[in-house]
């Protein structure tokens, strides 16, 4: 079965956010109609503020159903202390979900969410035990052919010059994790720009066909690196034979986003071996 996901981050509600684009992404992801929308955390850019909360809910609302939606670390209070280190989801959970792990099926497909938002950090992630357990419970449900995805807010890599704090800081735990569990495709973003590769050769024994898609910000003013100035969403096909990832770009002038590249990744690399007779 083809399945379609739209994969949007860092909306960032609040001062950043760009009313224009955001309207242009509603409209655009309605004409696309797919399957399931991924929004990968930083929906706020203050959780302290009320406000901003009551934007992103009502901004949600005119994007697409269903939604599978994680915390990113502004979702988490900065001010707030007392919130902050004990309860730094409180804001989260009352305007979007009690769950910081929601899944998504359908046939062929599973969505899996979880949560490195925590107080303990103004930048960088951390995947608990806790959440690295029940991500495992759940994705050990699903049998192939299913195409596995996890959903993080934080990335598990170090591109270009970001530094170590803005990925997930127990990340080679992270990565084994999803390769026991044949996790095909891990969605994230955080950085404000777009990658998408292979993680192989990250470690030496890592499966060769876990894919990284990572999106930049695609409704705020805060691009980075390379992604500076630029919003940008990924859209997902996913077929019994590959899965297809197409970064789509914000074009100023034309006032919409564009499709800027296609990456094909066959989900069965073809078996070059040789019988002997």
């Amino acid at each position: 079965m083809r399945s379609v996901i739209m994969h949007i981050s860092d909306l960032h509600a609040g001062p950043p956010f760009n009313l224009e684009i955001s309207e242009q992404l509603a409209l655009q992801a309605h004409e696309i109609k797919p399957d399931l929308l991924v929004v990968s955390g930083d929906l706020v850019q203050r959780a302290d503020f009320l406000y901003q909360w009551r934007t992103i809910v009502a901004y949600l609302k005119t994007l697409p159903q269903p939604q599978l939606i994680v915390p990113g670390n502004h979702d988490v209070p900065l001010f707030n202390l007392f919130y902050r280190f004990f309860f730094p989801l409180k804001y989260y959970q009352k305007a979007i979900s009690l769950n910081v792990n929601p899944v998504f099926t359908q046939p062929g497909l599973a969505v899996v969410g979880g949560c490195t938002a925590y107080g303990m950090t103004l930048d960088g992630g951390w995947l608990s035990l806790k959440q690295q357990t029940i991500m495992e419970q759940l994705f050990a449900g699903f049998e192939d052919p299913v195409c596995k995805v996890a959903v993080l807010h934080h990335p598990v890599i170090k591109p270009f010059k970001s530094n170590f704090r803005s990925r997930v800081a127990n990340a080679d735990v992270v990565i084994r994790l999803l390769d026991r569990c044949k996790v095909d495709l891990l969605l994230s973003g955080h950085l404000h720009f777009s990658i998408v590769q292979m993680l192989k050769g990250l470690t030496p024994d890592l499966r060769p066909s876990m894919i990284l898609s990572m999106t930049g910000t695609a409704t705020s003013r805060r691009g980075r690196g390379y992604g500076y100035g630029q919003n940008s969403f990924h859209l997902i096909t996913i077929d019994e034979e590959a899965i297809l990832i197409q970064p789509f770009f914000y074009h100023l002038q034309a006032k919409r986003f564009f499709s800027v590249a296609e990456y094909r990744f066959l989900r069965k690399p073809p078996n070059y071996s040789m019988n002997s007779k």
